[in-house]
């Protein structure tokens, strides 16, 4: 095998059928990768999906496990994984089927440490004019995971790739500490970090190369709940306490003038009025708040690595 690719999920087996269904399309032989779905407390019909897809993808693995986050996930498929190149995937993408191929090409082709590609929307309904807007000037709409960077392979910068669809060397992501926290339930959101990009930002600092290859492309599921702007409101406040989180974490302070300044950068690279400073600025202060309030909440952010132990404290 050459692949582990590895899915967290949680309460969306509809979701999941479809994501299993596109890879038994897969251009690349089935013997050369392995697919371990990690099930994070489902209630519905997420294990007897998976069962019925064991017959029909030869190595089909299901892990459980109910603690909270999507960190959790993430690295007990790091820590089963046969191969040492991981695939993470989220459980509402649609690949193409010469997704596997290529990201094992770009792997075997060229030196580098991580590899992503387009994530093409699969919208639920016609979207918004605004959402268009976004898309249709920028070919990349993060705050919903899309992103288009053309039809040439090329070396990217890693912070263009997207959880939903990041493909890794194992030994990379254990030397980088493997990821922060991300996906936190409403309830526990203080705990939320910043994910993936901790991974990225190391990747870029350590000097490793990042390819885009177009074939390594999916696509995603966007719902209508997450066309408003009520959506893009709450993933600001939940932006300003992951970015909370790495100020925290890399010991730096931050004024006012600074929120500012990065808000503006913000505005700059969306081009549009939706970000909304006010919401960030909130969840950034929320945090800062609950920092400095809660003395588990400073180890928490403070940990080495979350791989073998992600359980938040109690």
């Amino acid at each position: 095998m050459k692949l582990s690719i590895i899915i967290p999920t949680r309460n969306r087996a509809h979701f999941l059928r479809v994501t299993l269904e596109s890879i038994l399309i897969q251009t690349l032989p089935q013997n050369k990768f392995e697919v371990i779905v990690v099930d994070n407390g489902s209630e519905d019909e997420t294990k007897k999906v998976v069962e019925y897809y064991i017959t029909k993808i030869k190595n089909l693995v299901y892990l459980y496990d109910d603690t909270p986050g999507l960190h959790i996930g993430r690295h007990k498929g790091l820590l089963a994984a046969r191969t040492n190149i991981l695939v993470y995937a989220d459980d509402d993408i649609e690949p193409f089927p010469t997704w596997l191929e290529g990201i094992l090409d770009s792997f075997e082709s060229y030196d580098v440490a991580i590899v992503g590609g387009k994530i093409l929307p699969k919208f639920e309904e016609d979207p918004p004019g605004w959402i268009l807007d976004l898309w249709n000037k920028n070919n990349m709409i993060p705050y919903l995971s899309i992103i288009d960077m053309g039809d040439e392979v090329k070396y990217i910068d890693p912070l263009y790739i997207f959880g939903c669809n990041f493909s890794i060397l194992k030994e990379v992501l254990i030397e980088a500490g493997g990821f922060h926290p991300d996906g936190m339930p409403e309830n526990l959101i203080k705990y939320r970090g910043d994910g993936e990009t901790h991974v990225s930002s190391f990747i870029k600092k350590s000097g490793y190369k990042t390819i885009y290859n177009p074939k390594a492309s999916v696509y995603h599921f966007v719902s209508k709940e997450r066309m408003t702007k009520e959506y893009f409101a709450k993933r600001a406040f939940n932006q300003g306490i992951s970015d909370s989180y790495t100020d925290v974490r890399n010991g730096f302070k931050r004024s006012l003038f600074k929120f500012r300044m990065k808000i503006f950068i913000k505005k700059y690279f969306f081009r549009h009025d939706v970000f909304f400073e006010e919401n960030y600025l909130k969840g950034y202060q929320y945090h800062q708040n609950e920092f400095k309030n809660d003395k588990k909440l400073e180890e928490w952010i403070k940990k080495e690595n979350y791989i073998t132990d992600g359980t938040i404290p109690t």
